[in-house]
């Protein structure tokens, strides 16, 4: 009994295997640079709220277009959204990456985006609800 060749797909080049390795590694660098962007949005917006919540205790500071909350929230607000911009980007450009490069590893910078996401929602509805 004469057994069938299965036709399988030649494995490409090593060159280009280090090529598509090197283009998700640069995605994956843009994407933390995404997430330190919003770290520092997120981080000063909190320390702004919570400084002036201590500076402020008990006094009256008057009326004023934008106070000191509103700004912080506005910064919070800006981190998780420059997150949400960045991870929306890095799913754009994996998944046309996986494409060519099927065997591609899973992104480890997705779960720490994800975490840094609820980080900033909490320090959001913090200051949100003055908590």
């Amino acid at each position: 009994m004469a057994e069938k060749a299965v036709d399988q797909e030649p494995a490409p080049p090593v060159t280009t295997l280090l090529a598509l390795d090197r283009t998700r590694i640069a995605y994956e660098r843009t994407m933390m640079a995404w997430t330190r962007t919003a770290t520092s949005f997120i981080t000063f917006g909190f320390a702004v709220y919570k400084f002036f919540e201590i500076e402020t205790a008990g006094r009256d500071i008057g009326q004023r277009l934008i106070g000191s909350r509103e700004f912080a929230m506005s910064l919070i607000a800006l981190g998780v959204l420059t997150l949400l911009i960045g991870t929306i980007e890095h799913g754009r450009d994996l998944r046309t990456l996986k494409r060519f490069y099927p065997g591609m590893p899973v992104s480890g910078t997705r779960w720490i985006s994800a975490v840094l996401g609820l980080i900033g929602v909490a320090a959001l509805l913090a200051a949100l609800f003055k908590l």
